[in-house]
């Protein structure tokens, strides 16, 4: 461990700071464990040519016109993988989601990083003006911001259920040489009974933030703000 140079570090302080050190490399080994589980998962099966509905790149622009787009146009290269967000917003879910935006507010300033290996989509159940209303007011400039429409396409993916209600959910799609698209993996929050909200929790910095220090994440939720 590199050591400050501070000085009056107690002798207790520095050995429990060892231990919590090697714990952490523990984790860190264990994530790399998990994450090649996934890139090694089997070829997952071939998804419908869900169809969309997207504004104009600028979101300056007016809403319209208004073009319909499949997910496998959503592939801007061969070889290259999807990422969709499903944002909590439409039908039962009125108001777009706090934590959802938090998230999103991320994804807009990593985006331009992130195209340079994967494409990657915000999806919405909420018809295409709300979504881009909220989008001009977090000025989510970088992103591609789809209404799902009248597609199946969050109830198929598990984060709509049948009466309309609203999760957040990532998912990861690819593509194969004759143009089919194939799922490859999708988490959502909820990871079991007893885990209900940390399953995507490592696409947020902000947790990994809070949790170093002595309060940790608490119950805290994000509000809306500018």
């Amino acid at each position: 461990m590199r050591p400050t140079n501070l000085t009056g570090e107690s002798a207790e302080h520095v050995s429990a700071r060892e231990e919590l050190r090697l714990e952490e490399i523990e984790l860190m080994r264990h994530r790399e464990r998990v994450a090649d589980l996934r890139r090694r998962l089997p070829l997952g099966p071939v998804v419908d040519d869900y169809v969309f509905e997207e504004g104009p790149a600028d979101l300056r622009a007016d809403d319209a016109p208004v073009r319909t787009v499949r997910l496998s146009e959503l592939f801007t290269q061969p070889g290259r993988d999807l990422v969709v967000y499903h944002f909590m917003y439409g039908k039962q879910q009125t108001q777009p989601c706090s934590m959802c935006t938090m998230w999103i507010d991320g994804f807009n300033g990593i985006a331009h990083h992130v195209a340079q290996n994967v494409d990657l989509a915000i999806v919405a159940a909420a018809d295409l003006p709300a979504l881009r209303a909220h989008a001009r007011d977090r000025q989510w400039g970088n992103l591609r911001l789809l209404s799902a429409g009248s597609s199946t396409f969050k109830y198929d993916l598990g984060s709509e259920d049948a009466e309309g209600n609203q999760d957040s959910t990532v998912s990861m799609f690819t593509r194969d040489d004759d143009g089919s698209v194939r799922h490859f993996y999708s988490a959502h929050p909820r990871m079991s009974d007893d885990i209900d909200q940390r399953g995507i929790d490592l696409l947020s910095p902000v947790w990994h933030i809070l949790d170093l220090t002595r309060r940790g994440r608490d119950d805290w939720f994000a509000e809306l703000s500018y």
